[in-house]
C-alpha cells in the first residue's frame, strides 16, 4: 500500500467516510490551504470540528483518567482543551495553535493517553510520541502527563540529550507506551537499535516552530517519516509561521485548525511595559528591579552576561543565579530546583529558559537585553501569567533600540505601556516594585532539596553526556544564545529536574480553571 493509499485508509476507519480532502502536499497529507492573518498558509479542513465541550465530564475518556483529573483538581478545561479534545479523543489530527501557559500540554496529552489506554507496548516499540525542542519541556510534559499516565498504567520514557544514553535504551528496552523526546536523541536510539516508530499510533509535535528554528526541521521529517502512516498527527505551538507550513501540509490530514488568542501572546492578564532607561543608568536599574520582592526571571542575550550579572547581583544582597547551555546538567537541574523552592529569588537566563520551565507565582519577567524577535518575546513573556494567573513583563530598552522594539511588538500584536524610568525613581518602583539592595554579599548554597533525587523507574533518568552532540540543529553563534543557538552544551536540549509534583498536578480552585499542561 502506498502513502497516499494509507492515507486515505486511515481517513475511511476514522470518519466512516471517504476522505474529502483537497489537492494534497508531495506526501498527500495536506489540505487546502487559506490566508491567515498574512502569517502563514493554514489548512482549511473540509470536515466540520465537533464542538466544543465545557468540562472534561463531557468527553469520550476512560473513567480512570476523569478520576485522575478529579484526583489532581483540574476540573475545567481550557479554551484550547475544549475545542480540539472532543477532535482529537475522535482520531482527527489536530493544529493547534495558542499561547504559552494556554493548556497545551493537557490539550494533546490527554489524547494521546486516552487513546493508547489499554495497549501495552513491546520492547522498543513505543505507541505514542512526544516530539519537543528541548529538554526542559520534554521534562515538563512527562512532570504534567505523569499522574494521568499513572492512573491508566502506561509506562512513560522521555529521552534527551546531556543525560545517560544507556539508562534510556534501558527503559525503553523495558517497554514504554509513551516516549517523550528531543529529537537528535531519539534519532540516536533508533540507530543504535533501541527504538523503532513503527508501531507509533500517536504522534505530537510540540513547538514545532522552536523545532524549526533550531535547525531540528530534517531530523523531524525523517521521524515522522519513521511513524505508522495511518497513525494520528497534533501539532501544538505558541506560533506558526511559514516554517512549519512545511510540515501541517505533508504530514497533517484534514486538520482540526484551532487558535486561541489570534496573537499568540497579549494575554489580557499580562501587562506590558517598555522602559526607556539611559545606557549608563541600565545596570542599577536592572539591580534594583531585581531586589524587588518576589520572584523574578531576567532575560540577557548570553551565557557570559547572564554569569556577571548573576555575579554582581549576588554581591549587592540579591539571591541570584544563573541558567544557560555552559552551565552542567547538575548545575541547571539544581538551579532550577533552588529557584522553584525560592531558595533563589532571581533567575538570570538566556533564552534556554524562555520555553518549557514553569514556576508557580511568577509574576515579573524582565528582558534585560531586548529579544531578537517577536517569537522570543512571546516566549519569555509567557513564563509568567501562566494558567490564568497575573503577570508582568518589562522591557528594557536603550535609546537606539527604541525603534526595533516599537517594531518588535507590532509583530507580537501588542501595544505596551511606554515609560521613561531611572533607578531610585517612583514610576520603577510603581512598575516593577523595585527596591535598593541591601549591598550585604550572599553566597548560596544548595538546600538539602535540591541534591540529586533517585531515578524514576521507566522515565529514563540519569547522569551522562550527551553522545555526539546530537541535540544541536541550527547555524551555531559562538556564544550568543539568542534562539537558542550555541555550542559545546547546547541552548536546544537542556533538561530541568522537576520538582516531583507538576504546577499543574497541584490542586487548583475551579475557578482557575484546567490543568493547563504548564504551558
Amino acid at each position: 500500500m502506498n502513502r497516499n493509499s494509507s492515507v486515505r485508509s486511515r481517513t475511511d476507519r476514522r470518519q466512516g467516510a471517504p476522505s474529502r480532502t483537497a489537492k494534497a502536499g508531495r506526501s498527500g497529507r495536506g489540505s487546502r490551504p487559506a490566508a491567515s492573518g498574512g502569517e502563514f498558509a493554514v489548512p482549511v479542513t473540509v470536515t466540520p470540528a465537533l464542538p466544543p465541550v465545557e468540562a472534561f465530564a463531557e468527553l469520550d475518556m476512560p473513567e480512570r483518567l476523569l478520576a485522575a483529573l478529579d484526583a489532581e483538581g483540574v476540573t475545567t478545561p481550557f479554551p484550547i482543551q475544549g475545542a480540539t479534545l472532543p477532535n482529537s479523543l475522535a482520531g482527527r489530527d489536530v493544529l493547534g495553535r495558542g499561547r504559552t501557559g494556554s493548556g497545551k500540554t493537557l490539550a494533546f496529552g490527554l489524547a494521546l493517553l486516552a487513546r493508547t489506554a489499554g495497549q501495552r507496548a513491546e520492547p522498543r516499540q513505543p505507541l505514542a510520541l512526544v516530539l519537543v525542542p528541548t529538554r526542559e519541556l520534554a521534562q515538563q510534559v512527562d512532570d504534567a502527563l505523569t499522574p494521568y499516565a499513572r492512573a491508566l498504567r502506561l509506562r512513560i520514557a522521555t529521552v534527551v540529550g546531556g543525560l545517560s544514553i544507556g539508562r534510556q535504551a534501558n527503559a525503553l528496552r523495558g517497554g514504554a507506551e509513551v516516549v517523550v523526546a528531543t529529537p537528535g536523541r531519539l534519532k540516536d536510539l533508533i540507530d543504535r537499535g533501541d527504538c523503532r516508530l513503527d508501531q507509533v499510533a500517536v504522534t505530537v509535535l510540540d513547538e514545532a516552530d522552536q523545532m524549526a528554528d533550531m535547525g531540528f526541521m530534517p531530523q523531524v521529517t525523517r521521524l515522522l517519516d519513521l511513524v505508522r502512516p495511518d497513525g494520528q498527527r497534533l501539532l501544538f505551538s505558541a506560533t506558526l509561521d511559514r516554517n512549519v507550513d512545511r510540515l501541517v501540509r505533508n504530514y497533517l490530514h484534514d486538520p482540526v485548525v484551532h487558535s486561541v488568542d489570534p496573537s499568540a501572546g497579549a494575554v489580557t492578564t499580562m501587562d506590558h511595559h517598555l522602559l526607556h532607561v539611559e545606557d549608563e543608568d541600565k545596570h542599577a536599574t536592572t539591580t534594583e528591579i531585581a531586589a524587588r520582592d518576589g520572584r523574578t526571571i531576567m532575560f540577557l542575550d548570553t551565557k557570559h552576561a547572564a554569569d556577571r550579572l548573576a555575579k554582581k547581583l549576588l554581591a549587592v544582597g540579591v539571591r541570584a543565579a544563573s541558567l544557560h547551555g555552559g552551565k552542567s546538567q547538575s548545575q541547571r537541574t539544581r538551579t532550577l530546583t533552588q529557584f522553584k523552592d525560592g531558595h533563589v529569588r532571581v533567575l538570570v537566563a538566556t533564552n534556554v529558559a524562555a520555553r518549557g520551565i514553569h514556576v508557580d507565582n511568577l509574576d515579573l519577567v524582565v528582558n534585560v537585553d531586548p529579544p531578537g524577535d517577536h517569537k522570543d518575546y512571546l516566549h519569555r513573556g509567557g513564563r509568567t501569567a501562566r494558567a490564568g494567573e497575573s503577570g508582568t513583563v518589562v522591557t528594557l530598552v536603550l535609546p537606539h533600540q527604541r525603534r526595533e522594539m516599537t517594531r518588535l511588538m507590532a509583530d507580537a500584536g501588542i501595544t505596551p505601556q511606554t515609560t521613561q524610568v531611572r533607578s531610585g525613581g517612583t514610576e520603577l518602583n510603581r512598575i516593577t516594585g523595585a527596591q535598593t539592595p541591601s549591598g550585604v554579599p550572599v553566597v548560596l548554597t544548595p538546600p538539602p532539596t535540591a541534591q540529586a533525587r533517585p531515578a524514576r523507574k521507566n522515565t529514563a533518568r540519569g547522569g551522562g553526556s550527551e553522545r555526539g552532540g546530537s541535540e544541536r540543529g541550527g547555524a551555531q553563534r559562538g556564544t550568543s544564545e539568542r534562539n537558542g543557538a550555541q555550542r559545546g552544551t547546547s541552548e536546544r536540549g537542556g533538561s530541568a529536574s522537576r520538582p516531583r509534583r507538576p504546577a499543574q498536578g497541584r490542586r487548583r480552585s475551579p475557578a482557575k480553571g484546567s490543568g493547563t499542561g504548564g504551558r
